[in-house]
């Protein structure tokens, strides 16, 4: 019998690519990238969140740093664009940090799913993503009454998928793993994560990619959680 379910942020319930579009057209229009030879602020978005996915994969394993991550992420989709880094926005990154986390861009149906498990499940996050953005995002996104505890790897000293981090979230909300679940949509952090631990876990696939055969469970959409719950 599950009594508590481990939910993961970006991706899962903050729509991350979706929030960091709009982010990415007002900076596009305000800095006049265009000016700079960027004629087309789609191909700017998607080379951005190529790179931004990429190194938030080898952040996640611990790869790189919190600080590396945010200097190479536009620095490398300027580059591969033809922008020399002399002609970079310095403060680009900063405004980006500073404007993405107010953005309040939820995956459909979430609100609706935490409203139904929050009275019959103690909910939690386990996030990777970093402490300021994320106190922000669920502020301004109205998720706190949702959730008990909220376990940001920062506070931790791991990132997922070290086990070390569910471990710190099960002793922070009082449970084992036989009675937990954890719901996210990367593979290696969460699902792998979880599973490694001895966890239960459901990958979250809205782009409906390939399953692995060792991943226990998916989802494509948050309100499939009212069946399996």
């Amino acid at each position: 019998m599950k009594k508590h379910i481990f939910f993961d942020l970006d991706h899962t319930i903050w729509d991350f690519d979706k929030n960091a579009e709009e982010t990415l057209m007002e900076l596009y229009q305000h800095y006049k990238l265009d000016t700079l030879g960027l004629s087309s602020a789609d191909e700017f978005i998607l080379n951005y969140t190529l790179n931004n996915h990429a190194l938030w994969a080898d952040y996640h394993l611990g790869k790189i740093t919190k600080e590396i991550l945010r200097a190479e992420r536009f620095k490398r989709t300027f580059v591969q664009m033809g922008i020399v880094p002399e002609l970079v926005p310095v403060q680009f990154e900063e405004d980006y940090v500073r404007l993405s986390p107010t953005k309040t861009n939820l995956f459909e149906g979430s609100l609706k799913v935490l409203e139904y498990l929050q009275q019959r499940y103690a909910l939690h996050i386990i996030t990777n993503g970093f402490k300021e953005t994320t106190i922000t995002k669920m502020n301004l996104s109205g998720l706190n009454p949702y959730f008990q505890n909220v376990i940001i790897s920062e506070d931790v000293g791991y990132n997922k998928p070290n086990q070390a981090v569910f471990q710190y979230a099960l002793d922070q909300a009082k449970a084992s793993k036989a009675e937990s679940i954890m719901i996210g949509d990367s593979l290696e952090a969460d699902i792998y994560g979880a599973q490694n631990f001895g966890m239960d876990a459901i990958f979250f696939n809205p782009l409906k990619k390939e399953k692995p055969a060792d991943v226990q469970r998916e989802i494509y959409h948050l309100e499939e959680l009212l069946l399996h719950f």
